[in-house]
C-alpha cells in the first residue's frame, strides 16, 4: 500500500449524511408538486447545475419549466436555501475525523459535484470548511466527476503526488475514475464499514493520527 499524505473528500453522503426529509418536504410544498413529479424535475437538470452550465436561478427556472409550474422570485430564493438545508445534515463521525486530521496536520481537500449557491451556502454555514487545504467545487471549473480533468485539479490543489492522496466518495464510478487518475480510492457507504476497510488496508493509524502528516 502506498503512502497516504492527504485525504480528499466528496461532500454529499460523505461529509454530509442523507438528504433531510424535512427540507425535502418543504421544497415539495413550495413547488406544490407531488413526490414523483418533484423528484423527476429536481434531478433532471442537476448535472448541469453541478457543472456550472446552470446557476441556481436558471436551474430552478428549468426545474419549474420541466414540471410545468411557475415560481415567484420568493419561491426560488426559498428553494435555494432549502436545497442547502437538504444536503447539510452532517455525517457526525466523519466530521469528527476531519477535525482530528486537521489537528494532526494531515492535508485534506474537498472534491464535490455542486452548484454555485450550494457551495456558497455550505461555506457560509460551516466555518470549518475553510480548514481544508483545498476545495474543488465542480461548478467553478465547468466540470464534474467522473471527468478526468476534475481529479487533476484536485491533485494540483493538494500539491502532492496523486498516489499519496486517498479519495472518499459514495459512488463507485467516481472512485473508479479517481483510481484511473492515479489516486487511491475508497467507496464510502457508512462509517463502520469505512473504518473496517481502512484497517484492512493497513491505514488504521490514519484514523487516529498523532502528529504526523504522512501515514504508511
Amino acid at each position: 500500500m502506498a503512502v497516504v499524505s492527504a485525504v480528499l473528500f466528496d461532500f454529499g453522503m460523505v461529509l454530509s449524511g442523507p438528504p433531510s426529509p424535512v427540507a425535502w418536504q418543504a421544497m415539495k410544498e413550495t413547488t406544490g408538486l407531488a413526490e414523483d413529479a418533484f423528484f423527476r424535475a429536481y434531478w433532471s437538470l442537476r448535472d448541469d447545475y453541478d457543472r456550472g452550465t446552470l446557476n441556481a436561478i436558471s436551474y430552478w427556472n428549468a426545474v419549474a419549466t420541466a414540471a410545468g409550474i411557475l415560481l415567484s422570485e420568493a419561491d426560488r430564493l426559498r428553494l435555494i436555501a432549502l436545497d442547502v438545508d437538504l444536503w447539510t445534515e452532517m455525517n457526525t463521525p466523519m466530521i469528527a475525523w476531519v477535525h482530528t486530521l486537521h489537528a494532526a496536520g494531515v492535508r485534506t481537500g474537498i472534491l464535490s459535484n455542486i452548484g454555485d449557491a450550494m457551495a456558497e451556502g455550505i461555506r457560509a454555514k460551516f466555518d470549518w470548511i475553510g480548514n481544508f487545504h483545498h476545495a474543488v467545487w465542480s461548478h467553478e471549473l465547468l466540470l464534474r466527476k467522473p471527468e478526468p480533468a476534475i481529479y487533476a485539479a484536485a491533485v494540483k490543489g493538494l500539491q502532492l503526488p496523486a498516489d499519496q492522496i486517498l479519495f472518499l466518495d459514495d459512488r463507485q464510478e467516481n472512485i473508479d475514475a479517481a483510481i484511473a487518475a492515479g489516486l487511491q480510492g475508497l467507496v464510502y457507504t457508512n462509517h463502520d464499514n469505512f473504518e473496517r476497510e481502512m484497517r484492512c488496508r493497513g491505514l488504521g493509524q490514519l484514523l487516529e493520527p498523532l502528529s504526523t502528516s504522512t501515514v504508511v
